[in-house]
C-alpha cells in the first residue's frame, strides 16, 4: 500500500454549509500552499473542540438555550456535549445486511466441507461471531477450529488465541507456557501434527515424567566415535582430525552423501575424505557420524544441534533435519529461548522450531506486542516472506495479531502493518472484505481519509456493504457530504433497511429528516447507542435536561457503556446532580478503567476526583450499607459505583473484586467481569480463596469439569461459602436428576453454615430454594424464599411467585412479582415475569412494558408471536419473531419462527432458520430434530 504523510480536515458542522469549492479554495494554491491551509482549517477546528466552554450550535453559532449561569467550569471544563460533534464509530467487523442468511450460510457450508477445511470454516464462523457482544460464542468457535486443525501452525495459533480469550497474562504467577490440561491448549500438545479431533479435549501429557528425569542407558561417552583402525570403513579428515565412519551408516544419511560414497565419484574408492574446507567443525561431525549409528540427538548440546541442523540442510539430510528441528523445538520455554532460536529456525528453515518460537511470542501477547524484538518478525519489511518460507505466514496468524493490535491502539504504524499483512494472505472473499475493512477503520481513525475511502472501496469491491458506509464518511470528511448521502441513500432501493442504514443516512441530514431517520434506527435496532446518545444531547441543548436524562437512561437500562454513562453524567452534573454523576463515572471506570472523558481529554479518575467534593463522603461501613441497599433494590449500577468506591478504600480486597464481577455478570459485561475475576484471584490472601476464583474463571470459560475440580481442592484445603457455592452452582447447571439435585442441596446446606455476608447468603438461598421446587418440595422453597427475603435479597418475590403459582394460588403469585416491581430498580424482568401470572390482556401490556424497558428481552416477542398464531394471524406472527432477530441472533427465537413456517408449509424458511440457530447452537436437540423433519419435506417437496 502507498502511504503518504498529510493533512486531514475533520468534519466539523462550521462547514456544513460550505461546498466543495468554498473548503477547497484553501487546497488549490499548490505546493505549500495547500499544507498550509489545511494546516488553518485544522487548528480552527481544534480551537473549536477544546474551547467549546460553552454549548453552541456549529451550525449556525447561535449558543443554545441552556442557562450557562448553572454550569461549575470546575467540573466541565471542556463545556457541555456538543450534538454536532457526536459521531458514531465505524464498526470494525463483518456486518451484513441479512445476517440470519449469513448464518445459515455458513452452518450449511461447515456440514458440507470436508473434515480437513472445517477449522478454516470457523474461522469465518469466529469473524462473524466477532460482531455479537457474545465471547461465549467466540470461545466455542474458536475451540472448534482448534479441534479440527490440521498442521501445527494453525494448532500454535489457535491455542494461543483461546489462551488469550481467557487473559491468563493477567494472573499473577502463571508463566506464558503454562498448560491447561487439556491437549486443545497444550503448548507440546500444539507441536504435534496431523489431524485428530476427539484427542484435543484428553488430559495432555505435560504432568508426566519430564524427558530430562527418563532414565537413559546411552550417553555420548557410550556411544563416542573410534578412531581405532578396528572401528568403521573409512574416516572423514578435518584438519588433523579424524572422525572413523561406518560407510553405510553415512551414506544412509541423504542421496547425496550415497551418491558420494556409492555413486560414480572418486570418494567412493577412497577410505579417508577430506572434509577441510567445508566449514564444518569436527564436533558437528562427530555428532553427525553419531547419529548416523544411534539415531538420538538427545546426548548433545544444543549449540551442536544446532550445527548439526545447518550440515542436514547442506546435505539435505531429511531425517536428520527433522531430529534436529523437533529436539530444538522441544528446547524452546520462554522468551529468551525463542529470540535466541528463531533466527537460526528461518535462516535453516526448521517449521517445529519456527512454531515453537511463534508460539511463546503469542503466548505473551498482549505484551509481547510492545516488543520491538518480537514484532519485527510479524510486521518487518520482509517478515511474511520469511514466515511464509518456513509455512508461518497466514491469514489466520494475522487476523489473531491484529485483532489484539486494534484492541491495543488502533492508531499505531504497527496495527497499520499487521493489516497490511493479513490483506496480503488473504484469498477468500470474507477474507478480503474483513482485511480491507479494517484497514479502511484504522486509516479513518488515523485521519487518513483518502487511503480510508480506497481501503473501503475495495472492501465494497470484494463483496462487503457495510463498507459503503465507510466510503461516505470518508467522502464527507473531505468535503463531500452530498456524495456521502447519496451513497448511504442508494442502500435503501437495493437492500431491505436495517437500522444502521438509517442512523448513517441521519449523519448527512438536518432537522426533521434527521429525526426521523434516528426514530426509525431505534425502532429496528434499539441497541444502536448513537441515536439515544443525539437525541439526549439535543434535548440538552434546548434546556430540557430532564428529558436529555431520560433518553440517555433508556438504552442503558438494557445495555451499558462507558460512553453512555459519560454523557450521563455529563449531563447530571449540568443539573448539579453530582451525586449521579458520581456514580455513573465510577461505574463506567468499572467497565472501563482507563477511559477517558470530554472527547478523551480527561482520565475518568481525575473526574472522580473533581466530583469528590461535591458529593457526600462514606466511610466503608456506610459503604456495606449502601451496598446494602441497592442490591436489595435490584440497582446494579448503584452497586457496582459503590463497589468502586470501596475498592478505592481498600484495593487489595478480593472478596469485593469478586462482587463486582457478579454485578458486571449481571449486566452482562462479560469482559469486565472477567477482569474483576482475575483481580479477585490476584488479591487472594488464602490458596483455597484463591482455587475458588479460578474455578469461576473456568466455568464462565466453559470449563466446567475443572472449575469443579477447583472447588473440591479448595474445600479439601478448608470448608468456605465460596468453594461450596461453585461446586453447587457448577453442578446445578447440569441437567440434575433426583440424586444429583440431592447433592445440590446438601452443598447449598453446607454453604449456608459457612460464614459469609447477607448479600452471598440471600444468593443461596434463592439458589436452594429453585432447587427445591425442581424436586417439588414447594414448602420448603417457600421457606428459603423467605429467608432470603427476610435478609433483603429482593430477586426471591420471583422464586415465592413461581411456587404460589405451582400451588394454584395465581393471585398470590401476581402479587409476589407486583412487590418485585415496586422495589426493584432494573424491573424489565418482573413485568415479563408478573406477565406469565396475568389474564391475557394484562399479560399483555407487561410484557409490552417489558419489552419497552429491555427490547433485548426475548420471551415477550415469542410470547406475542404464540398468540398472533393462536389467532391464525401467521404473518404478523412471523413478523413479530423478525423484529428482535434484526438486532438478536437469539436461538429460541430462531427455533420458534422455524417451527412456524414449518407449519405453514414454508420449508426453505424453516430449514434456513434452523440452521442459522445450529450455528448459534449446534447440539440443540430440539431444532436438529425440526430441521431434520423440515429437509425431508424440502426432499419430498422436490
Amino acid at each position: 500500500m502507498h502511504r503518504k504523510k498529510f493533512s486531514t480536515m475533520r468534519s466539523l458542522r462550521v462547514i456544513d454549509k460550505c461546498k466543495g469549492t468554498q473548503v477547497y479554495a484553501l487546497n488549490n494554491t499548490g505546493g505549500g500552499g495547500e499544507d498550509a491551509g489545511e494546516k488553518l482549517f485544522h487548528q480552527l477546528q481544534d480551537h473549536l473542540r477544546v474551547n467549546t466552554v460553552r454549548p453552541k450550535s456549529i451550525n449556525n453559532g447561535q449558543p443554545s438555550n441552556v442557562n450557562l449561569g448553572f454550569v461549575n467550569e470546575t467540573l466541565l471544563p471542556y463545556g457541555l456535549p456538543v450534538s454536532d460533534l457526536l459521531e458514531p464509530p465505524i464498526e470494525p467487523c463483518l456486518k451484513f445486511v441479512d445476517f440470519i442468511g449469513t448464518l445459515a450460510d455458513v452452518y450449511r457450508r461447515i456440514e458440507r466441507c470436508p473434515q480437513f477445511e472445517k477449522s478454516g470454516m470457523y474461522l469465518e464462523q469466529c469473524a462473524i461471531f466477532k460482531g455479537l457482544s457474545d465471547p461465549k460464542l467466540l470461545r466455542r468457535t474458536l475451540r472448534a477450529a482448534r479441534q479440527h486443525g490440521v498442521d501445527v501452525h494453525s494448532k500454535i495459533v489457535l491455542a494461543a488465541w483461546l489462551r488469550y480469550e481467557r487473559r491468563e497474562d493477567e494472573l499473577v504467577g502463571t508463566n506464558s507456557m503454562n498448560c491447561c490440561g487439556r491437549n486443545i491448549e497444550c503448548p507440546k500438545a500444539t507441536l504435534i501434527a496431523g489431524y485428530n479431533p476427539e484427542f484435543i479435549y484428553d488430559p495432555c501429557n505435560c504432568s508426566k515424567t519430564p524427558r530430562s528425569k527418563i532414565e537413559d542407558d546411552f550417553s555420548i561417552e557410550d556411544g563416542e566415535c573410534s578412531t581405532s583402525d578396528d572401528y568403521g570403513d573409512m574416516s572423514f579428515f578435518i584438519g588433523d582430525d579424524e572422525i572413523r565412519c561406518i560407510r553405510s551408516n553415512i551414506a544412509s544419511l541423504s542421496i547425496p552423501f550415497r551418491t558420494l560414497l556409492y555413486g560414480g565419484f572418486r570418494e567412493s574408492k577412497r577410505e579417508e575424505i577430506n572434509f577441510t574446507h567445508n566449514n564444518i567443525s569436527v564436533e558437528c561431525m562427530k555428532a553427525a557420524e553419531l547419529y548416523s549409528r544411534t539415531k538420538r540427538l538427545d546426548s548433545f548440546d544444543p549449540r551442536i544441534v544446532l550445527e548439526l541442523l545447518s550440515f542436514s540442510n547442506r546435505f539435505c539430510c531429511d531425517n536428520l533435519k527433522s531430529a534436529c528441528d523437533s529436539y530444538l523445538a522441544s528446547l524452546v520455554n520462554d522468551m529468551e529461548d525463542a529470540l535466541s532460536l528463531i533466527d537460526y529456525g528461518l535462516e535453516e528453515k526448521a517449521h517445529l522450531l519456527v512454531a515453537a518460537c511463534l508460539q511463546v511470542f503469542l503466548r505473551e501477547l498482549p505484551n509481547s506486542m510492545h516488543s520491538p524484538n518480537v514484532m519485527k518478525y510479524f510486521c518487518g519489511p520482509d517478515a511474511k516472506e520469511r514466515l511464509a518460507l518456513v509455512g508461518h505466514a497466514s491469514f489466520l496468524l494475522y487476523f489473531f495479531l491484529s485483532q489484539i493490535a486494534m484492541e491495543e491502539d488502533m492508531k499505531a504504524n504497527t496495527t497499520v502493518m499487521l493489516l497490511e499483512r493479513l490483506a496480503e494472505c488473504a484469498t477468500e472473499s470474507w477474507q478480503k472484505q474483513l482485511a480491507y475493512h479494517q484497514l479502511g477503520v484504522v486509516m479513518f481513525e488515523r485521519k487518513e481519509y483518502k487511503d480510508a475511502k480506497n481501503w473501503f472501496e475495495t472492501a465494497c469491491e470484494s463483496g462487503h456493504i457495510y463498507s459503503k458506509v465507510g466510503v461516505a464518511r470518508a467522502k464527507f470528511k473531505r468535503g463531500h457530504r452530498y456524495s456521502a448521502y447519496k451513497i448511504i441513500n442508494s442502500l435503501f432501493s437495493e437492500y431491505k433497511p436495517v437500522g444502521w442504514m438509517h442512523l448513517e443516512r441521519s449523519l448527512y441530514c438536518d432537522g426533521k429528516e434527521k429525526m426521523l431517520d434516528l426514530e426509525m434506527s431505534t425502532e429496528l435496532d434499539p441497541t444502536l447507542s448513537f441515536p439515544y446518545k443525539y437525541r439526549a444531547v439535543s434535548l440538552l441543548e434546548n434546556n430540557k435536561i430532564g428529558a436529555a436524562i431520560s433518553e440517555i437512561s433508556k438504552i442503558i437500562s438494557f445495555k451499558v457503556s462507558p460512553d453512555c454513562l459519560e454523557l450521563r453524567a455529563w449531563i447530571s452534573i449540568s443539573m448539579e446532580d453530582y451525586e449521579r454523576a458520581f456514580r455513573d463515572v465510577r461505574a463506567l471506570l468499572t467497565l472501563e478503567p482507563n477511559y477517558m472523558v470530554f472527547y478523551g481529554k480527561m482520565h475518568g479518575d481525575h473526574m472522580v476526583e473533581l466530583l469528590r467534593p461535591y458529593v457526600q463522603q462514606w466511610s466503608q461501613a456506610d459503604c456495606w450499607m449502601q451496598l446494602y441497599d441497592r442490591w436489595s433494590s435490584v440497582d446494579d449500577l448503584g452497586s457496582l459505583a459503590v463497589v468502586h468506591h470501596m475498592l478505592a478504600n481498600d484495593p487489595g480486597k478480593s472478596l469485593l473484586w469478586f462482587r463486582q464481577s457478579l454485578l458486571l455478570l449481571r449486566l452482562n459485561c462479560q469482559k469486565a467481569a472477567m477482569r474483576s475475576l482475575r483481580l479477585a484471584r490476584n488479591h487472594s490472601t488464602s490458596e483455597h480463596e484463591r482455587l475458588v476464583y479460578e474455578g469461576w474463571i473456568l466455568y464462565d470459560t466453559g470449563h466446567c469439569e475443572e472449575a469443579l475440580a477447583k472447588a473440591e481442592e479448595s474445600i479439601s484445603i478448608q470448608r468456605s461459602f465460596e468453594a461450596f457455592f461453585l461446586k453447587a452452582y457448577a453442578l446445578a447447571d447440569t441437567n440434575l436428576d433426583q440424586e444429583s439435585s440431592a447433592y445440590v442441596i446438601q452443598l447449598l446446606l453446607d454453604a449456608l453454615r459457612c460464614p459469609s455476608d447477607g448479600l452471598r447468603k440471600g444468593q443461596a438461598l434463592n439458589n436452594l430454594g429453585s432447587v427445591y421446587v425442581d424436586c417439588e418440595k414447594l414448602d420448603l422453597a417457600a421457606d428459603c424464599y423467605m429467608n432470603a427475603l427476610n435478609i433483603k435479597h429482593t430477586r426471591a418475590h420471583q422464586g415465592l411467585a413461581r411456587v404460589f403459582h405451582l400451588k394454584n394460588q395465581r393471585k398470590a403469585a401476581y402479587d409476589e412479582m407486583t412487590k418485585l416491581i415496586e422495589k426493584a430498580r432494573n424491573n424489565a424482568s418482573a413485568y415479563e415475569k408478573r406477565s406469565e401470572y396475568s389474564d391475557r390482556d394484562m399479560a399483555k401490556s407487561d410484557l409490552a412494558m417489558a419489552t419497552q424497558l429491555d427490547p433485548l428481552r426475548t420471551y415477550p416477542y415469542r410470547y406475542r408471536a404464540a398468540v398472533l398464531m393462536d389467532d391464525h394471524k401467521e404473518n404478523e406472527a412471523i413478523v413479530e419473531l423478525t423484529k428482535p432477530l434484526a438486532f438478536k441472533p437469539d436461538l429460541q427465537l430462531l427455533h420458534l419462527r422455524a417451527a412456524f413456517h414449518d407449519s405453514m408449509g414454508d420449508y426453505m424458511s424453516a430449514v434456513r432458520d434452523c440452521e442459522a440457530a445450529l450455528c448459534l447452537d449446534p447440539n440443540h436437540a430440539d431444532t436438529l430434530d425440526l430441521y431434520n423433519k423440515v429437509c425431508e419435506h424440502v426432499k419430498e417437496k422436490k
